[in-house]
């Protein structure tokens, strides 16, 4: 079994990706109106990605998804899912899977849309990445008020925000990205990836528990709101967490690592 040390839960970034990012700045455009992007957008996420999210998750993990029912008391009025991020190649996927038929939009770092080729297609797919200063931050919760009140889509948010491939535990994380929901009023729902033992093979099965919804407490300040839904989530979370039954990859501390090894 491969180890991983690491030093600092919230910061440590495991990902092999090399890529430099474009500052997200006032230029930036995050429209999606115009029939040009709204055809690309069509193409991109329907026709092509979809149909190979579905196909690729069942082929290369057996994908299953557990306790989906309960997204449908919001698939009418839009909600923000958060989940834990844990591989590369199938956290862009699944999303789209726990949703369906629901769109998805995703909140990416600037990596996400800086990649030569791709950069140019995961707007399309619905690549919201983050803004890097106070002009980009404004068309940024414009599109997000449009995305989730006016059209009543799905934002997807990764919490924990760097990938940590097949880790089996929940990393903590902040309560700065549940202001959206806050601020727009919306429901909170949380899938949490675990990966389970198959009876052939020896790549483990990604297995998503779906928990939710949660509200915003009205009776609390907006800092006191953005707290209890990001403890519900990751709570939920943890609770979830326990059902992984493989361990990939062994993460240690690394100012523990000799304590494991006595």
């Amino acid at each position: 079994m491969k180890t991983i040390y690491y030093k600092d839960e919230l910061n440590d970034e495991f990902s092999t990706a090399q890529i430099t990012p474009r500052r997200i700045d006032g230029t930036y455009d995050y429209s999606h109106s115009s029939v040009s992007r709204r055809l690309a957008r069509f193409f991109w996420y329907k026709v092509i990605a979809r149909p190979v999210a579905w196909l690729y998750l069942k082929v290369r993990y057996h994908h299953r998804i557990i306790n989906k029912e309960v997204l449908r008391c919001a698939q009418e009025s839009g909600y923000y899912l958060y989940a834990n991020h844990t591989c590369a190649d199938a956290d862009p996927l699944i999303p789209t899977m726990v949703a369906y038929p629901e769109e998805v939009y995703v909140i990416v770092h600037p990596n996400n849309v800086s990649m030569p080729v791709l950069g140019h297609i995961t707007p399309h797919l619905g690549a919201l990445p983050l803004p890097d200063d106070r002009a980009a931050l404004k068309n940024f919760l414009d599109i997000l008020r449009q995305i989730s009140v006016e059209e009543r889509h799905v934002v997807m948010i990764y919490p924990e925000a760097h990938i940590w491939p097949y880790y089996t535990k929940i990393r903590p994380f902040g309560d700065s990205s549940f202001r959206y929901p806050v601020q727009f009023d919306k429901p909170v729902f949380c899938f949490t990836n675990t990966y389970q033992k198959r009876r052939f093979g020896k790549k483990p099965r990604i297995v998503t528990y779906v928990d939710g919804p949660f509200y915003a407490d009205k009776g609390l300040s907006g800092k006191e709101q953005k707290e209890k839904l990001r403890n519900q989530v990751y709570e939920a979370m943890c609770r979830r967490s326990k059902e992984n039954t493989v361990e990939m990859i062994h993460y240690v501390r690394a100012d523990e690592a000799g304590n494991e090894e006595l």
